[in-house]
């Protein structure tokens, strides 16, 4: 019997080895194929040469399995003359891709190899715009290959994840990198971890210092400590009504009166006080000072006081390559969500300057979440779907970065046509990229879960195509840390 089995076993081996390596297209764009398992060098995200009649074409596989067909039915001959009838199932893979390179014409039975490198760079050199290019890292499937992301991509909305150490902010800051070396772009960050606050300084022998110190010169970085200028700060005056409102914790219809109060003391452009509402003649307008007395608002150490300029101001001017507003310096969860609602209203409200400005938003979840837990964070929440909505005509971009994909709030992730997404392990939240980002192979998403370090899959107008990617060395200093793991050393 083990013997049977041996011979069975290495019929089948050599009739899988003969299935041959072919590809057909019926329109000349998109194309299955079938390949031995045997020695197998595809990949899904993996790039291949098609040998058609009408010349090779270039393609990327999107996707790739296994399947089985029955063979014929074999007789095994056995001792003293018996013998064993068996029907032979051969395995080989199937897959799916589209062609990179010579689309057009449908080709049939199409000899299928991998791709070498070379061969994938000179088509990205082909293709590649005549707008800036950001050298970000290398093909993760075509070694040694640099893949440069489209510069005018991010004149659409951007959205990146991936979970905790996946290499998420040090990714971010390799491609902010490029865009300010590469571009005019002014960039706005909240910066809610302090992971950016080192963005305009190059690490000590960084190739390109002196290029990199040039093209960051007029990148600001406003903390909460910072002395002058770039101290983070905001002022009562320059915030909406609603976000003054909110801040107060004024409900229109149950404290009427101290809202009417409020409304009248701006009515008259003057700046509500604590001094001038407790000295009001209205008992309404004493009501809301002992409020804001009573909620600390008085004591946040966000106000601009007698300094002339706000952070608001500086992210919204035209000066400079942009502010990085770290929130993450700012002591309480009220003036975190105050400072990125002032900024938020302040960009809103100069976008018919049509200024183009890339607005990134770190651990998004945070700053805009699908279900905001005050009434600031709703207000900035709203501000962020209608730049999400309706900021592209006005040069306002986005580039949202988080953790949890389903945390987020749907109006902004659904309005992001470009998608950078690292190593994503929950179910719940692949399938949620996958119902959102449609568009993107899902064979090429589902590799999410198994990305090492750095690796990240990139699609959308930055890319020119659905592409798997290492991310590059960085630049800049990288402002936020792990807690070093000395704790967890054997003990001696």
């Amino acid at each position: 019997m083990q013997e049977r089995l041996a011979e069975f076993r290495a019929l089948r081996r050599a009739l899988e080895e003969r299935v041959l390596p072919l590809a057909s297209s019926i329109d000349g764009r998109a194309f299955g194929f079938q390949a031995s398992l045997h020695g197998l060098e595809l990949e899904a995200g993996g790039y291949v040469v098609v040998e058609a009649a009408a010349g090779p074409r270039l393609g990327q596989v999107h996707e790739l399995d296994m399947d089985v067909v029955e063979g014929a039915d074999f007789e095994l001959p056995g001792e003293d003359a018996r013998s064993a009838r068996a029907r032979i199932p051969i395995r080989h893979a199937r897959g799916r891709g589209v062609v990179l390179d010579g689309a057009g014409t449908p080709f049939h039975d199409g000899t299928l190899r991998r791709a070498t490198p070379p061969e994938v760079a000179a088509w990205l050199e082909r293709v590649a715009p005549r707008r800036a290019r950001l050298p970000v890292g290398e093909l993760a499937l075509a070694p040694g290959v640099e893949l440069a992301l489209d510069a005018g991509g991010f004149g659409r909305h951007t959205f990146l994840c991936g979970q905790s150490g996946s290499g998420k902010t040090y990714s971010l800051g390799v491609m902010l990198e490029q865009l300010l070396l590469e571009t005019s772009l002014r960039i706005v960050i909240l910066d809610p971890n302090s992971d950016f606050v080192g963005l305009g300084r190059a690490r000590a022998g960084a190739d390109g210092a002196d290029r990199f110190h040039a093209a960051t010169a007029g990148l600001a970085v406003h903390r909460a400590r910072a002395p002058g200028a770039e101290r983070l700060r905001v002022r009562f005056a320059e915030l909406a009504r609603e976000t003054q409102a909110a801040l107060l914790r004024l409900d229109p219809v149950a404290d009427r009166e101290e809202h009417a109060a409020l409304d009248e003391l701006l009515d008259a452009a003057a700046t509500p006080s604590l001094e001038a509402l407790r000295a009001s003649p209205r008992t309404e307008a004493r009501a809301l000072a002992l409020r804001a007395r009573s909620l600390g608002a008085d004591r946040l150490g966000v106000w601009a006081g007698a300094d002339r300029g706000t952070t608001a101001d500086a992210a919204a001017g035209s000066d400079g390559r942009g502010v990085v507003v770290d929130l993450g310096s700012l002591g309480t969860r009220t003036e975190q969500a105050l400072a990125s609602v002032a900024v938020l209203d302040a960009l809103w409200r100069r976008r018919e300057r049509r200024e183009p400005v890339l607005l990134v938003i770190d651990e998004a979840h945070n700053v805009c979440p699908a279900e905001p837990g005050d009434a600031l964070t709703a207000l900035a929440t709203e501000q962020v779907v209608r730049i999400a909505a309706e900021g592209r005509k006005f040069g306002l971009y986005l580039l949202v970065s988080t953790q949890r994909p389903q945390k987020v709030h749907p109006n902004i992730v659904t309005q992001c046509d470009n998608l950078v997404l690292m190593r994503l392990n929950s179910a719940a939240d692949m399938a949620y990229a996958e119902t959102v980002f449609s568009a993107v192979p899902p064979g090429l998403l589902r590799r999410a879960a198994g990305f090492g370090l750095g690796e990240a899959l990139v699609a959308g107008p930055i890319a020119s195509h659905a592409a798997l990617l290492r991310f590059g060395q960085r630049v800049s200093e990288e402002g936020g840390a792990d807690v070093p793991s000395t704790w967890a050393e054997a003990r001696p």
